[in-house]
């Protein structure tokens, strides 16, 4: 029986950034979990999402980060996953953005936003990414291909 839980080969690293300061919004964080391309591990990557926007300082952000790494994922499990073959959601956040990029085996399938018609059960993803992010793209790999969306955040948590 297989398991559906993730591939902990988590990587959190704190780096600063040009300016020196003490607080979290000028450092460079960053992690990542690789998942089996289950849908149980869709709400789990999300779950894991919002938690380190919280984690790291930006609670105001959390659902809006949540739901791109939703949709990221089921499009990576629908699309781009093979079979044994895990997909990767790393999350970083630098001074201004918080990104969230989906890494999947197949290259060859690249995503596109289509406008679905009223009754499609399917195809609302990448609107929806498109609405709620700041910017989205897809970088083509050697093997595999990554989707990432950045949300902006504000720099100063004491408003």
């Amino acid at each position: 029986m297989r398991s559906a839980s993730p591939i902990r080969a988590r990587r959190s690293k704190i780096r600063p950034c040009r300016a020196a300061s003490s607080s979290l919004s000028n450092q460079s964080v960053e992690d990542a979990v690789s998942y089996t391309p289950y849908p149980s591990n869709i709400p789990r990557a999300r779950r894991h999402v919002a938690q380190l926007a919280v984690d790291w300082g930006h609670p105001d952000v959390a659902g809006d980060a949540a739901l791109p790494a939703s949709e990221l994922c089921t499009n990576a499990l629908l699309h781009g996953c093979l079979r044994d073959r895990l997909f990767r959601v790393e999350t970083s956040l630098t001074g201004n953005a918080l990104r969230v990029a989906v890494t999947d085996p197949r290259g060859e399938r690249l995503p596109y936003p289509r406008m679905p018609v009223a009754d499609d059960q399917f195809g609302r993803g990448l609107l929806i990414v498109r609405t709620l992010a700041n910017r989205w793209s897809v970088e083509k790999l050697t093997v595999g291909k990554t989707v990432w969306a950045e949300l902006e955040i504000r720099g100063d948590l004491d408003v």
